[in-house]
């Protein structure tokens, strides 16, 4: 029969902090495994911060620096950062290819604004001037686009083979090409004539 214990004579607990129980837990072998309940208080963390302004404050600090590494990443090309769309070494290449081109489709905006100003002066041949030359220019853009296309179509196949070529390069070069070399993300990674291999 087990000797039962005087209630005087047991010993009360010692409490411990959690970062105490934490700490203790750490430890390597030659210590007793932990009981649950102590595994349990070493993980406990209130469910609300007991100053909740200096937690959101810390959060949106946390959440802004996140978003500038992404931005930085995203920039620098790092295809940890990229969307679904600009990931792979496909669209790599062709994000190379159309940056080391020069594309009429760079300046269709920056002529598009100056038939905007034409829009406004008094002269009514100057407008139509003007909107025939963009539509013109337009033209030459689409089929500048027409011809990245094949381009790109042909090289891709080239390079990692005709049977693996992705769905949508062409398209995708053609809005890079289209937009001014300043405003493209990611940013050109190559200089102009710097062609992929």
């Amino acid at each position: 029969m087990a000797k039962r214990q005087n209630p005087a004579e047991a010993e009360t607990p010692v409490a411990e902090t959690p970062e105490e129980t934490a700490a203790r837990l750490k430890q390597g072998k030659g210590v007793p495994t932990p009981s649950r309940r102590e595994q349990e208080a070493a993980r406990k963390r209130p469910l609300v911060p007991t100053d909740r302004k200096e937690a959101a404050r810390a959060a949106r600090a946390k959440q802004a620096e996140a978003r500038e590494k992404a931005r930085i990443g995203m920039a620098a090309g790092d295809d940890r950062y990229l969307t679904a769309r600009d990931r792979g070494p496909q669209r790599r290449f062709v994000r190379d290819y159309v940056d080391a081109r020069f594309s009429i489709g760079e300046f269709l905006i920056p002529v598009m604004l100056i038939v905007i100003v034409l829009t406004f002066l008094p002269w009514p041949a100057m407008q139509v001037y003007g909107l025939f030359a963009l539509w013109g220019f337009f033209f030459v853009a689409v089929v500048d686009c027409i011809v990245l296309g094949f381009l790109i179509q042909r090289r891709v196949g080239d390079k990692f083979g005709k049977t693996k070529v992705e769905r949508g390069l062409r398209w995708y070069g053609a809005m890079r090409a289209l937009q001014l070399r300043i405003m493209r993300l990611p940013k050109p990674q190559v200089k102009r004539g710097q062609y992929p291999s």
